[in-house]
């Protein structure tokens, strides 16, 4: 039945009418599209459309990858692709529940030995390392895991690759400690190697990896080409795990590891050799600043290799506040172990800096990472502030340079 509605005429008068007209203009409309396909031309089909995977440009030296430990919502962390230069973010690969990351020695692959539960946050869990194409950001294939991985603040040591490329460990806590060898190239779990209670798994060349243990040594463990164990030894004790234990967040630069200490005593670790070798532990801070200022944060320092640049993130604090972050950047040279700069965090004041890398280029840049998920950006040889990022993801706790 037609409905009744209230209209007002011409002379503004009130009055009640039939709605038929909609349904008139609707039908006339429907004639008028049929007319013209029959009378005129029909337009051509729409093309084709084809989903295509962008690539990414070269990178540059000045180019960074944020990983987002995204501490509010865990079951989704990040890497985040960030260009140091054009101050923009290039992209970003999700990465899962608490993964461990690491790139390749080419820079050309992401690792992530991540989880995935079957509800979110719950179900079936799976353990997978998933392999990421740097150009495309695609994940190109991935390895399943046994559901043991190590879950832990990320360092560089928390999955890596052999120098040359060819496997990727991966440390296990159950609570016993150990690590499996992925065949990165056959994609293939080979198996798993006991430590003994040594955690992580710090890579010295293609075919030996070393642990830190609870005793201040490190265990060194031989491999042959196809990732099983040929021999290991444990070095000399190189810090007290008592009176000055060592952030385990360790430097890797040029074949070596270093190590800073809660107190500010730098260690240098050489993991090349059957048995792990030290050269003679340094001091950050003398005189007056000894036992006043330390290191803190997540990321603790940075190393540029060709100018022989140590950055470390400092601040006052007891050995109790080694996971705050630092109020100033220093600066050493790493041969003659004296202070080369020490910068304020700057205008507009960031708040404490959590993580620290620096740029391997002639002119490099050197960024600091904040609780906050501020990245600012100095220049590497006078400290001038060039520019500050006001988010980055929620928290970012380690930077890769590509």
């Amino acid at each position: 039945m037609p409905k009744v509605v209230m209209m007002r005429n011409a002379r503004g008068k009130l009055g009640f009418c039939r709605r038929v007209a909609s349904r008139a203009l609707v039908g006339t409309g429907l004639l008028v599209a049929a007319a013209g396909t029959v009378h005129g031309a029909v337009p051509p089909p729409l093309p084709e459309e084809h989903l295509t995977v962008a690539k990414l440009p070269a990178p540059t030296p000045h180019w960074i990858w944020v990983f987002d430990d995204a501490i509010n919502n865990e079951i989704d962390m990040r890497l985040h692709l960030y260009d140091g230069d054009t101050h923009r973010t290039l992209g970003q690969i999700d990465l899962g529940y608490w993964p461990m990351v690491a790139l390749s020695p080419d820079g050309k692959t992401f690792a992530a030995a991540t989880t995935y539960f079957s509800r979110g946050n719950k179900g079936t869990r799976t353990d997978v390392v998933e392999f990421t194409d740097t150009t495309s950001l695609e994940t190109k294939h991935e390895v399943a895991l046994p559901p043991k991985r190590i879950m832990s603040v990320q360092t560089f040591f928390s999955l890596s690759f052999s120098s040359d490329g060819h496997l990727l460990y991966v440390p296990y806590v159950t609570p016993a400690a150990s690590f499996g060898v992925v065949d990165a190239q056959k994609n293939t779990l080979v198996g798993e190697i006991d430590t003994a209670g040594c955690v992580l798994a710090i890579p010295g060349g293609p075919n030996r990896v070393s642990s830190i243990c609870e005793n201040g040594k490190l265990l060194t463990v031989t491999l042959d080409a196809t990732g099983h164990e040929v021999s290991r030894a444990t070095s000399d004790t190189f810090f007290d795990v008592d009176k000055d234990p060592i952030f385990a967040q360790g430097v890797p630069s040029a074949g070596s590891v270093t190590f800073v200490s809660f107190d500010g005593m730098v260690h240098e670790v050489d993991p090349t050799g059957a048995k792990a070798s030290f050269r003679t532990p340094w001091s950050l801070t003398d005189g007056a600043e000894k036992g006043v200022w330390r290191p803190g944060g997540v990321q603790i320092a940075a190393i540029h290799a060709q100018l022989g640049r140590l950055y470390v993130q400092m601040h006052k604090a007891g050995q109790e506040a080694h996971k705050d972050g630092g109020t100033e950047i220093w600066a050493f040279d790493t041969k003659t172990h004296k202070r080369v700069g020490r910068w304020p965090l700057g205008s507009p004041k960031l708040t404490p800096v959590i993580a620290v890398q620096v740029s391997q280029d002639p002119q490099p840049l050197l960024f600091a990472a904040t609780a906050t998920g501020q990245v600012a950006i100095y220049d590497a040889l006078t400290g001038k502030l060039r520019h500050i990022e006001k988010q980055i993801g929620q928290t970012p706790w380690l930077m890769f340079n590509p």
